[in-house]
């Protein structure tokens, strides 16, 4: 049997990196799960080794930004290819601490371009690094395409430009260093089994798990900032993308690099924008329990649409967002119904 391709998830255990690590298995990859848990559960890995076996991934407790532990991975398992995920990533609280958000995702990267330089051109390993949406900031127009400027309106966002930045740097340095950019739109939902799922730390900063709280009786209501926005139903719009069909889109950016191709910048999104109001009732629908919620003033910094223009992933990746609304809302429940708190509470899938 030929040995398995060896991938470097960092901030393997979080949110997108254990969906991504699924989608990793079955096409076929070894994923090695690098994280120090700051932002994710240690129980995450005992319900994917209930979905995917103990052998089927490798789980490495430790420091995205520790360059030796790196190349000791590097070495150890062979790795072919790196996903960055590892940041971290609440928009408000990357307005009180900067500059903990600056020394910490962008030192992890920076470890990370530094072990694989160390190893470049004696073996090429490629990366692809998870950016955001969040770096185009208030659009000129929608949707947005990878060639809209970039305008940063907080720490969190102006992290992954600089990361960005750091990436076509290195590329300029070393000829033999391949990087696909993925800026992706507003990740949701959950995968299918409901044994994994977002969980986030403290009150959510994001629209659906705030609604999934709700659902589920743990927040009262859910506020929604804004009802005069220049949008169909006064309320904000944005693109959202199923986590299941984001994994997706990681797999084959890994294949496109493995595949000798060119570095890229790409958006992942559905390229079709949804309102507060038409999540809410979609989720409700979902669930078959009322939202309860209450208009309040905008917040700063929030904008009124944003969603993206997806056609140079099909044409490069060949990727498109194949969930709905609905899917992503069925997904989310069967997680948060099951496992009202998350990781901490043992799921009705587990007990049967």
């Amino acid at each position: 049997m030929p040995k398995q391709t060896a991938v470097l998830l960092t901030g393997g255990a979080g949110y997108i990196g254990t969906h991504t690590a699924l989608s990793l298995v079955e096409a076929g990859y070894l994923p090695i799960l690098l994280d120090n848990f700051s932002n994710a559960d240690p129980n995450v890995v005992s319900r994917l080794r209930q979905l995917l076996g103990v052998s089927a991934f490798v789980i490495s407790p430790g420091d995205a930004c520790d360059q030796g532990l790196l190349g000791d991975l590097f070495e150890r398992f062979e790795i072919q290819a790196v996903i960055h995920f590892a940041a971290l990533k609440a928009v408000g609280e990357s307005v009180s601490q900067p500059l903990r958000y600056f020394e910490n995702n962008n030192n992890a990267l920076l470890a990370v371009l530094k072990a694989i330089a160390a190893i470049s051109p004696d073996r090429l390993i490629p990366l692809v690094y998870s950016s955001s949406a969040t770096v185009y900031g208030d659009p000129d127009q929608v949707p947005i395409s990878e060639s809209a400027p970039l305008r940063p309106t907080n720490p969190y966002a102006w992290t992954k430009v600089i990361g960005e930045q750091l990436i076509l740097a290195q590329q300029i340095a070393d000829p033999f260093f391949r990087a696909v950019i993925l800026r992706y739109f507003n990740p949701v939902g959950a995968h299918e089994s409901g044994l994994i799922g977002e969980q986030p730390q403290g009150i959510p900063n994001n629209l659906m798990p705030y609604v999934q709280q709700v659902a589920v009786g743990r927040r009262e209501y859910l506020a929604v900032f804004g009802r005069d926005w220049p949008t169909p139903d006064g309320t904000g719009v944005r693109d959202y993308l199923h986590v299941m069909d984001l994994a997706q889109g990681h797999v084959r950016a890994v294949e496109y690099l493995l595949a000798g191709k060119c570095s890229e910048i790409i958006n992942l999104g559905t390229g079709t924008g949804r309102s507060v109001l038409e999540l809410i009732d979609a989720f409700s629908q979902a669930s078959g329990r009322e939202i309860p919620y209450r208009f309040t003033d905008r917040r700063a910094g929030d904008i009124a649409v944003c969603y993206a223009d997806p056609r140079k992933a099909l044409s490069l990746l060949g990727w498109k967002a194949e969930r709905d609304l609905a899917s992503m809302c069925a997904d989310a429940w069967r997680w948060q119904s099951r496992n009202p708190d998350g990781y901490r509470q043992v799921s009705s899938a587990q007990e049967a």
